[in-house]
């Protein structure tokens, strides 16, 4: 994978390195393909809740043959300037870890893919993602590792599937969708919100609130998402990226 060609409008980050391992079916020994990922998304536990649903549409089901694990984090923070500072786990910042994350999965045999998602917010995407691949050519041994941002928010991925939004929410206001420039910095879980939510934006004045109804929409808005009709270009990215660790996993 070329970190290069990677780095395109996304945040997230993924390690490959495919391994063979021996199963036994019925006394016979075969050597099957593996693709194990770990993917970490930030911020809220509704990227996890998405991702739930998405992966094993693209993937399979767990365990046929790939496996992989989801971990969300309360918050994005900084990368650190030392990055051999020992950041408190306990408080669950992905920037202040990752590079302890990258360090321990590069140590680490079995993962076959690590993958990144981050929200780019109102960050400079290129910026960004430079400040991540040096962190990742600084925090040694690091796996092979490819970061992804979604634009602005995860949320955008919603509006890139305008069919599975409206399935989920048919009373959705569509005059307000219809502001959204796909992929745009515009506040965009907040627009969502004045689309689908009752009292819009207004009405989920706190953290506590606005993740609940977050994870209400990956839940439902999720279920009928599709993997080739959504025009999002950051959730395309996230998609085409997993397709080619499968890809690579069975050359």
């Amino acid at each position: 994978i070329s970190l290069g060609d990677e780095f395109f409008l996304w945040h997230l980050c993924t390690v490959c390195s495919v391994s063979r391992v021996l199963q036994s079916y019925g006394g016979r020994l075969e050597v099957c393909l593996i693709l194990t990922f770990l993917i970490i998304y930030l911020k809220l536990v509704s990227g996890k809740v998405l991702l739930e649903k998405l992966i094993p549409r693209i993937l399979g089901n767990q365990g046929s043959p790939h496996t992989w694990n989801l971990h969300s984090y309360k918050g994005i923070g900084r990368i650190p300037q030392n990055l051999n500072h020992l950041a408190d786990p306990s408080k669950r910042i992905l920037l202040d870890r990752l590079p302890q994350i990258l360090r321990g999965y590069g140590q680490t045999p079995g993962y076959d893919a690590v993958v990144v998602v981050l929200d780019s917010d109102r960050r400079n995407c290129q910026e960004f993602l430079e400040e991540l691949k040096d962190l990742l050519q600084n925090s040694q041994p690091a796996p092979q590792t490819l970061f992804r941002l979604a634009i602005e928010e995860m949320e955008a991925w919603y509006f890139g599937d305008r069919a599975a939004l409206l399935k989920a929410y048919p009373k959705a206001k569509k005059g307000i969708l219809e502001k959204y420039k796909q992929d745009s910095v515009c506040s965009t879980w907040e627009l969502l919100a004045d689309a689908i939510h009752a009292g819009g934006s207004a009405a989920l004045p706190n953290f506590a609130l606005a993740g609940k109804a977050k994870n209400e929409w990956a839940e439902r808005i999720g279920e009928h998402m599709s993997l080739e009709e959504n025009q999002s270009p950051s959730f395309i990215k996230f998609r085409d990226g997993v397709r080619r660790l499968i890809s690579m996993a069975n050359s």
